[in-house]
């Protein structure tokens, strides 16, 4: 009887302890941050993200067709449509 409950109480055991631990470096972590708050962050170069490339013509019509689609269904207003439409135009 006592075999089975040993490796859940085993379990729970080992699952506080990670629980623990989680929390102090979390916490620890945050100490960290608060201290130097420009350590965690790369240098201003290399922050910048390149511009997503342009989808292509054929996406932008693929994607233009399910707005279509929603708005039919009903799921999209006419207002909504028109606006993801223009965004949607602005990047071809």
């Amino acid at each position: 009887m006592f075999r089975r409950r040993r490796p859940v109480a085993r379990a729970a055991v080992v699952g506080g302890v990670a629980y623990t631990a989680g929390k102090a470096g979390a916490q620890s972590a945050a100490n960290d941050s608060a201290q130097d708050p420009a350590a965690g962050q790369p240098p201003a170069e290399q922050q910048a993200t390149p511009a997503p490339a342009a989808p292509s013509a054929d996406e932008s019509m693929k994607e233009l067709t399910q707005l279509k689609d929603l708005l039919d269904k009903g799921v999209l207003t006419q207002a909504e449509f028109d606006a993801q439409k223009q965004k949607i135009l602005e990047t071809m």
